[in-house]
């Protein structure tokens, strides 16, 4: 049942285990993980035959470009996960994500989109796909309709416990920030459960917030099996050289991936080392067309192989690019937060050459998944790849622990932890 206008607190116990329970997932993003995720949380909930209703709250963007994904809610035979798309009016004045000012405007419209929806869906209880978006209305004193939980993606108050780490004058200002918010959110009665999927958080929330219950969340990648036959295949359909060592960098390849730093620690690299080098991009390479004109520079100075697969790849299609490449490539730059490209590397067990900033370096150093370095200098990023160049690819990494790291991070694990609790 709603909460009251009064901020009463909402009893989980009472209405989230019979037929009246009623769940909100709410997402307005349709990038990047957040279809995966809902993907992920859905066929969970059909799989394991949960009661009570699951609406999942998107933009009509979203079932337009995810149709897999709504295909799940309209093929369950219980009929109880429900799509629900706000108008396109609300959609198309949504702030995009392009400056400070922006998202902060966007933070105050998702958080009014909730309440409306929650309201007129009279849920029990609303999971915040991404918590990291509505810390500052909730901060501010928002009252919600319904219970809350979240999925924390991005905290940084804790990289000071992670060794090497000096922070700008930008992140000391987000530690301090992301510490305030959190103090005013997680005491609130409405606030139940906050997932985080960062492992190293857990502790440092916890002992600030005791009556909260703080999990750390996986990640989730689904790893589908593919015969080496096609996997080979689609190697030999690429038109990869046999004398090539193959580099994988997945997705549209943005600046904050590190794909310019990556670019110049590639034309660093001596002519005979480029002779086994090779490139593989795999993403909407075409609407980066600075990344287009730095490649075709380098290609007509330096012998390194490019190979370009300019398309979208649908969730189950993703694997046989990692199993075909020698290494991963995820030189982020001081990115925030977990990747999948670490999970997906693991479930491959294919090193990566990661940056050592923040989590990522953290999980590649303890997980031992490859080789970290500073990745925001080309010039590290070429030592990195000198290395794997010149030495075999068991050298990096260790095989047992990319496995368990994989397994660790699975799709049942994650649906597990937050139905369990919501």
């Amino acid at each position: 049942m709603p909460m009251s206008s009064q901020g009463k607190a909402f009893d989980a116990n009472d209405t989230e285990t019979g037929s009246d329970r009623k769940i909100l997932l709410f997402d307005l993003d349709f990038t990047g993980h957040h279809a995966g995720y809902i993907q992920n949380l859905i066929r969970y909930w059909r799989d394991e035959k949960l009661p009570g209703k699951l609406y999942v709250v998107v933009t009509p963007k979203f079932v337009q470009l995810h149709t897999d994904v709504v295909k799940i809610a309209a093929d369950n035979p219980k009929n109880n996960i429900i799509f629900v798309t706000i108008s396109p009016e609300e959609e198309a004045a949504i702030k995009a994500k392009n400056s400070g000012i922006n998202r902060t405007i966007r933070s105050f419209q998702e958080w009014n989109l909730l309440c409306k929806y929650a309201s007129k869906l009279e849920v029990n209880h609303c999971l915040l796909m991404y918590f990291d978006s509505f810390q500052l209305p909730l901060s501010l004193g928002g009252k919600p309709p319904c219970a809350l939980s979240g999925i924390y993606f991005r905290p940084v108050f804790h990289y000071s416990s992670f060794e090497g780490f000096r922070p700008s004058w930008r992140e000391r200002f987000w530690q301090i920030r992301d510490k305030f918010f959190l103090s005013r959110i997680l005491g609130n009665s409405y606030f139940y459960n906050l997932f985080c999927l960062d492992p190293f958080v857990v502790a440092h929330i916890s002992k600030k917030h005791r009556e909260l219950r703080v999990m750390h969340l996986a990640d989730p990648v689904k790893i589908y099996d593919y015969p080496d036959s096609e996997i080979d295949a689609i190697k030999k359909d690429l038109g990869i050289q046999n004398n090539r060592k193959i580099f994988l960098i997945f997705g549209a390849p943005r600046k904050r991936k590190g794909i310019y730093e990556l670019l110049d620690a590639i034309s660093l690299l001596p002519s005979d080392l480029c002779e086994k080098f090779c490139l593989l991009l795999v993403g909407p390479v075409a609407s980066e067309e600075l990344v287009e004109t730095r490649i075709e520079e380098i290609s007509k100075s330096l012998p390194v192989q490019f190979v370009k697969y300019d398309k979208f790849i649908p969730d189950e299609q993703i694997q046989p690019y990692f199993q075909i490449a020698d290494f991963i490539l995820a030189p982020y730059q001081r990115h925030i937060g977990m990747s999948a490209i670490l999970v997906r590397a693991a479930g491959a067990q294919k090193p990566v050459l990661s940056s050592n900033y923040g989590l990522m370096g953290e999980m590649v150093k303890r997980y031992k998944l490859g080789i970290a370095v500073d990745s925001t200098v080309p010039s590290e990023i070429t030592k990195g790849l000198t290395q794997m160049l010149l030495e075999p690819s068991t050298k990096f990494g260790d095989i047992s622990k990319m496995k368990y790291f994989a397994e660790q991070n699975s799709p049942s694990e994650f649906g597990r932890i937050i139905f369990q609790h919501i």
